[in-house]
């Protein structure tokens, strides 16, 4: 039987593109272009690889790889980007992926990626292995660098960043106005900033948008 893949990735040409490459070989069972819609269509397929970008809309893809994680049977995550810096290596392989690679490999890279994740191994593109190896050495903190926000905290960052009024992410993330502006002062008390532009510059930085 093929191996099972959802692919999440917010840039559709490339995603349309990639699949069509992934059919060859694989079941390619859905497409999906943010983080939320991810979460649920693995959840409706069960496929055993989910290929996930980073940065995309609603939901960042780390967060909901992490939020995956928690399920029973969670597939195989490899995380496919255009972020090759250490420390978000390091992140990726802490939130639980079994792979990553950066956009710029070639695509029999991605397919043995896929393999080897199948065997229960882990995969990490040459260029980017160092950050593999931090995790590998040590993995105390815990993803230092989103660790001083919590998960709906971050959500709210990544959705006040990408433009959306309050009552907007009041409704999004189904709490109400007054909930989503205690959530966005205390975010600022936090990480110490007085702007609201400070705030999404942080959500930059933190790859929670592009």
């Amino acid at each position: 039987m093929a191996t099972r893949v959802v692919l999440a990735d917010d840039h559709v040409l490339f995603a349309q593109a990639l699949a069509r490459l992934l059919a060859e070989k694989y079941e390619v069972l859905d497409i999906v272009g943010d983080g939320k819609a991810l979460v649920a269509s693995v959840r409706q397929h069960q496929p055993d690889v989910a290929i996930v970008d980073i940065t995309m809309p609603l939901m960042n893809g780390l967060d909901s790889v992490r939020l995956l994680r928690k399920d029973l049977q969670p597939p195989r995550i490899i995380f496919l980007t255009m972020h090759g810096e250490t420390d978000i290596v390091r992140e990726c392989f802490q939130s639980g992926a079994s792979g990553f690679l950066t956009k710029e490999s070639p695509f029999d890279e991605l397919v043995s990626a896929i393999d080897a994740v199948m065997t229960n191994q882990k995969y990490v593109s040459p260029g980017n292995a160092a950050g593999f190896v931090e995790v590998s050495e040590d993995d105390t903190d815990g993803g230092r660098r989103f660790g001083v926000l919590t998960s709906r905290q971050r959500e709210i960052l990544q959705l006040f960043a990408e433009g959306k009024t309050m009552k907007e992410i009041a409704s999004v993330t189904n709490l109400s106005t007054r909930t989503v502006e205690w959530h966005k002062y205390r975010m600022m008390r936090m990480l110490n900033v007085r702007r609201s532009a400070e705030l999404v510059q942080h959500a930059i930085r933190m790859k929670l948008v592009a």
